[in-house]
C-alpha cells in the first residue's frame, strides 16, 4: 500500500485538463498531496523550471496516456522520461485509447489502468487501486512502534471551490447556446488553453480571462475550442458577440428567458440584468464575450459570481480590467500540424515555406489550406503571395473565420483612418518597412523628419497616440520598446494605399537615416544594428537609391562581417554595389566600399580564391582615384595580406601586413584602430614563417597598444590576445597559453555569444592547449559541446568543422577509446586545417 502523505506530480497534455482536474481532484480527497499546473502555476512563469522543480519534489508521477499525450514535441515526453529515469513510483492511467504503436518502448512494460469507457464510480475505484494497490485493508493494522505525527503535504487543496467533474458527455451543459460548431480543425494552443483553464480555476469568483492578440491569431477559435472542451465542467455556456455594444444586452436578455427569469413586460435591459442577477446567484456556468472591442462600454456587462468569464479582444487596454493573455501567431511548430492535418501530402519544405510567407498567421494558414485543398500548386501559390498579396488574401472563403485576411486589415484601417488620422499614417508608413519590431524611439527621433505624419510633430503624447489605436484595432503588436505589423497586413496596407505610396516611402527613408546604432565594430551597437538591417534589406529595392543611406547600408554590411554573418553581408554588399555601379560609377567611393566589403565577406567566407582578383581590382583602382596613402587604399593592401595569407603564400602575406602597419602607423597614428589591427595581424603572420619570438614580442607590444588606446574587451584586442595565446602555445608554454585562452573566451562569451565564431574558436584553442597538456577528459567534454555549437551555428562545411572534429578524435585516442576516435575521423569527407584570420 502507498503512503498517503506522498506528494503526486500530474503529468498530462493540455486536451486531457477535465482528466487532469478530475484525477488531482479524488488523489487529494484520498488524502495525497498532489501538484497540478491547472491548480498550482500562475500564468508567466517558467514551465520547464516549474516541470523540473516539481519533479525533484514529487514522490510519485502520475501520467495520463492518450494520442496528445504522446503527440511530437510535447513538453509530456520531457516529463514522462524524466519520471521514468528518476525513480520507480510511475503510474500510468489510460484516458483515452491509444493508436496502434504510439506507446514508447520504454513505457510498454509498465502496468497500465484503463480508465476510459468506465463509469465515474468504476474509474473512481481503478484510480485508488492504481495508487494503492487492490488489496486494501478495512483498518488499519497497530502501528508496532512510536506514533509519528502526519507528514504536511506540499500543496493544500486546489484553488477552486467545486469538485470537477468527471469528464463524460452526460455532463453536458444543460443551457448551451455557443452558435458555433467545434472547428474539427482545430490545432495546437494546447499551451494556451491550460492557461486560460488554470486562470479561471485560480479563482473563486467572478473569474475573468482575457484573450487578446490581432486580428486572424485564432482568439474566438481558441475560446470556441475552450468552451466545447470544457462544456462538461459547466451547467450553463453563453456566447455573446460582443462586437456590436448595443446588441449585448439583447444575448442576455435571451439567456434570461432561457433560464426563466424574463420577465416579457420589462424590455430587453431589465431582462439582461435579471440574467446577470441569475448569473450572481449560481455557479459552473460560462459566459463568452467574443470580439468585445471597448473595455470602457463593456466592463458593465461582466458578470459576477461563481463563474467564469472569457473575452476575446484585440485591444490590450482590457488589461487594465481583467487578466489577459495575449495570443500570437501559430509557433512554426503549430502551422506545420495545422498545415499536415488539412494537406497530408505537403512536403515539409513546402509547408515549411508556406508557413513562413504566410508568417505563420492562423487565419491565413487556414485560407492557404482551403486554396491548396481545391487545387492551386503550391508553387503557383507561393508565387502569388510574393507578387499578388493582397488580391490572394482577399479571394475565397475561409469555413473557420468569417472574414479573409484582406477584410480583416481593411475594415481596421478604415475605421483607424475615420478615427486616428497619426496611427492610420503610421500604419501606412510601416508598410513600406519589414515585418520585423520597429523601435518605438526611432519615431521619437525621426518625428520632425516624417512628413506624412499629421499633427504636431512636438506633441508631447506622441508616439503614444499614434500606437495605441493601432493596438486597439489589432493592426499592431505594441510593447514597451517596439511595435510590429504582420507582414499580410503590411502586403494589404500597401495594395490599398499603392497611389499614396510616394509619402510612406520617403518617410522610410528618413526615419532609417535618422537611426544611428553606433560603431558597427561593437558588439554592444549589434542589437540595434541588427534591427535596422532587417528593415534596410526589407525594404532594399526602394531605399538602395537614395544618397542619405549610403552610409548606413555601407555601415549595415560591415556590421554582418563583424558580427560573422559573411552571407548575408556579400548578399547586402553585393547587392548595393551592382546598383551604384550603375547609378554612380564604378570608381566612385562609396561603390569602392562597397566592393570592398564584398570582398571581405568572401574572405571570412574563406572564399580566398574569388576575393583575391577582387581585391587587386580594387587596390588598383583605389590607388588610381585616391592615391596610394589614403585609408581606403591602406584597407585594400591589408586585405591583400590576409587573403595571400589563406591561400598559403605566407611570405608574401608577411611583406605586405608589414608594409601596410608602418604606413598605417605613419598616416593614422600609432594608437589607431586600423593600425593596431594591420600590426596585429603582422605579428601573427610571423607564426606560419617560423619567427615565433618575433611573434611573440610583436604581439605582446599591440596588446598593450590596445589596451592603452581602447580597452582589452575591443574584439580586436580580444583578437590580438588570441594570437598571443596561440604563439605561446607553439613555444610550449602551454600553461600561459591556456590562461590567455581561457581569458579571451570568457570575454568573447560575454560580448559575443556561445555560439559566434569567434567564440567558438576561441574553445577549440582551448581545446587543443589542455590535448597539449595531457587533460584529454575536460579537452573531450569541451570539443563535444564546441562541435555541436559549430555544426548547428556554421555548419559541417565550415573549416571549424572538421579542425574540431579531428581534435576531438585526438582527445579520444589519447584516452584510449579508438573505436569512436576511428568513427569520427571516418565520418569526415576531407580535413581542413582552418586559415581564418580575424581581419
Amino acid at each position: 500500500m502507498t503512503d498517503t502523505s506522498e506528494l503526486i506530480f500530474l503529468s498530462h497534455a493540455g486536451h486531457d485538463g477535465q482528466w487532469a482536474e478530475w484525477v488531482a481532484w479524488h488523489l487529494q480527497q484520498a488524502g495525497y498531496g498532489v501538484e497540478l499546473d491547472l491548480w498550482h502555476w500562475r500564468s508567466g512563469e517558467d514551465f520547464v523550471k516549474k516541470m523540473t522543480e516539481a519533479l525533484e519534489r514529487a514522490s510519485a508521477v502520475v501520467a495520463l496516456f492518450s494520442p496528445q499525450y504522446f503527440a511530437p514535441g510535447r513538453y509530456t515526453e520531457e516529463e514522462w522520461t524524466a519520471a521514468v529515469a528518476g525513480r520507480d513510483r510511475f503510474v500510468p492511467l489510460v484516458v483515452e485509447p491509444l493508436e496502434p504503436g504510439q506507446l514508447p518502448a520504454i513505457l510498454r512494460p509498465r502496468i497500465r489502468q484503463e480508465l476510459h469507457d468506465l463509469d465515474e464510480a468504476a474509474a473512481l475505484k481503478a484510480l485508488l487501486e492504481a495508487l494503492r494497490g487492490r488489496d486494501i485493508p478495512t483498518a488499519s493494522p497497530a502501528f508496532p512502534g512510536k506514533a509519528s505525527r502526519p507528514t504536511k503535504h506540499t500543496r493544500s487543496s486546489p484553488p477552486q471551490g467545486l469538485q470537477p467533474r468527471f469528464p463524460s458527455a452526460t455532463n453536458d451543459p444543460a443551457v448551451w447556446d455557443v452558435r458555433q460548431r467545434r472547428n474539427p480543425h482545430f490545432t495546437g494552443r494546447d499551451e494556451v488553453i491550460e492557461k486560460v483553464r488554470g486562470g479561471l480555476v485560480g479563482e473563486r469568483r467572478a473569474a475573468v480571462r482575457v484573450l487578446h492578440g490581432p486580428g486572424g491569431v485564432g482568439k474566438t477559435q481558441v475560446a470556441l475550442e475552450y468552451a466545447h472542451r470544457f462544456a462538461g465542467q459547466y451547467d450553463l455556456v453563453w456566447w455573446v458577440d460582443a462586437e456590436q455594444v448595443e446588441q449585448v444586452p439583447a444575448r442576455y436578455a435571451e439567456l434570461a428567458a432561457h433560464v426563466d427569469v424574463a420577465k416579457p413586460e420589462a424590455g430587453v435591459e431589465i431582462n439582461a440584468r435579471y440574467a446577470l442577477e441569475y448569473l450572481r446567484a449560481h455557479d459552473r456556468w460560462l459566459i463568452v464575450l467574443d470580439n468585445a472591442e471597448d473595455p470602457r462600454q463593456l466592463r458593465t456587462w461582466l458578470p459576477e459570481g461563481s463563474g467564469h468569464v472569457l473575452i476575446t479582444a484585440r485591444d490590450p487596454a482590457w488589461n487594465k480590467i481583467a487578466r489577459g493573455l495575449a495570443l500570437g501567431v501559430f509557433s512554426r511548430t503549430e502551422s506545420l500540424a495545422y498545415l499536415g492535418g488539412q494537406l497530408p501530402t505537403l512536403t515539409d519544405h513546402t509547408a515549411d515555406a508556406l508557413a513562413d510567407a504566410l508568417g505563420d498567421l492562423p487565419l491565413a494558414l487556414a485560407h492557404a489550406a482551403g486554396a491548396l485543398g481545391e487545387g492551386t500548386p503550391p508553387d503557383h501559390y507561393l508565387q502569388l503571395l510574393r507578387t499578388n498579396t493582397a488580391e490572394l488574401l482577399n479571394d475565397g472563403e475561409v469555413y473557420d473565420y468569417p472574414v479573409s485576411v484582406a477584410a480583416t486589415v481593411t475594415i481596421a484601417a478604415d475605421r483607424l483612418d475615420e478615427g486616428s488620422p497619426e496611427a492610420a499614417a503610421l500604419l501606412r508608413l510601416a508598410a513600406f518597412l519589414g515585418p520585423e519590431p520597429i523601435p518605438t524611439a526611432w519615431l521619437v527621433e525621426a518625428r520632425g523628419a516624417l512628413t506624412s505624419i499629421p499633427g504636431d510633430p512636438h506633441d508631447i503624447r506622441w508616439p503614444r497616440n499614434a500606437l495605441q489605436p493601432l493596438a486597439q484595432y489589432g493592426l499592431a503588436v505594441v510593447g514597451p520598446d517596439a511595435f510590429q505589423v504582420h507582414r499580410l497586413t503590411q502586403a494589404v496596407v500597401r495594395h490599398v494605399t499603392a497611389d499614396q505610396a510616394g509619402g510612406p516611402v520617403q518617410d522610410v527613408a528618413a526615419l532609417l537615416a535618422c537611426v544611428d546604432p553606433g560603431d558597427p565594430d561593437l558588439p554592444e551597437a549589434w542589437p540595434e544594428w541588427a534591427s535596422l538591417t532587417q528593415h534596410l534589406t526589407a525594404t532594399l529595392d526602394a531605399m538602395i537609391g537614395r544618397a542619405e543611406l549610403r552610409s548606413t547600408f555601407l555601415k549595415a554590411a560591415r556590421y554582418l562581417v563583424r558580427n560573422a554573418q559573411p552571407q548575408a553581408a556579400h548578399s547586402l554588399a553585393g547587392t548595393v554595389n551592382d546598383t551604384w555601379k550603375v547609378s554612380l560609377g564604378e570608381d566612385d567611393p562609396d561603390t569602392l566600399r562597397a566592393a570592398h566589403l564584398v570582398a571581405v565577406a568572401l574572405t571570412d567566407m574563406e572564399e580566398y580564391e574569388k576575393s583575391l582578383p577582387l581585391i587587386e581590382d580594387l587596390l588598383e583602382r583605389r590607388r588610381r582615384v585616391l592615391g596610394e596613402e589614403h585609408p581606403d587604399t591602406l584597407s585594400s593592401t591589408h586585405d591583400l595580406g590576409i587573403t595571400l595569407g589563406g591561400l598559403g603564400k605566407n611570405a608574401e602575406a608577411y611583406t605586405i601586413l608589414r608594409d601596410v602597419a608602418v604606413r598605417r602607423e605613419s598616416t593614422l597614428g600609432k594608437d589607431h584602430l586600423d593600425a593596431l589591427r594591420s600590426v596585429a595581424n603582422c605579428g601573427f603572420s610571423l607564426v606560419h614563417i617560423g619567427r615565433l619570438d618575433e611573434a611573440h614580442q610583436v604581439l605582446t607590444d599591440v596588446l598593450a597598444r590596445y589596451r592603452r588606446a581602447l580597452n582589452e574587451d575591443h574584439p580586436a584586442a580580444l583578437d590580438a590576445s588570441s594570437y598571443l595565446g596561440i604563439v605561446l602555445s607553439h613555444l610550449g608554454r602551454h600553461v600561459e597559453a591556456l590562461h590567455i585562452h581561457t581569458e579571451v573566451l570568457t570575454r568573447r562569451r560575454q560580448l559575443l555569444g556561445d555560439r559566434h565564431e569567434d567564440t567558438l574558436t576561441s574553445a577549440t584553442n582551448i581545446s587543443r592547449t589542455l590535448i597539449d597538456t595531457s587533460q584529454y577528459a575536460r579537452a573531450e567534454q569541451l570539443l563535444r559541446s564546441t562541435r555541436t555549437r559549430v555544426r548547428e551555428s556554421l555548419g559541417t562545411d565550415h573549416s571549424l568543422y572538421p579542425s574540431v572534429t579531428l581534435d576531438l578524435a585526438d582527445a579520444l585516442a589519447s584516452q584510449g577509446k579508438t573505436h569512436d576516435a576511428q568513427r569520427l575521423r571516418a565520418s569526415l569527407k576531407h580535413k581542413r586545417s582552418p586559415k581564418k584570420r580575424t581581419r
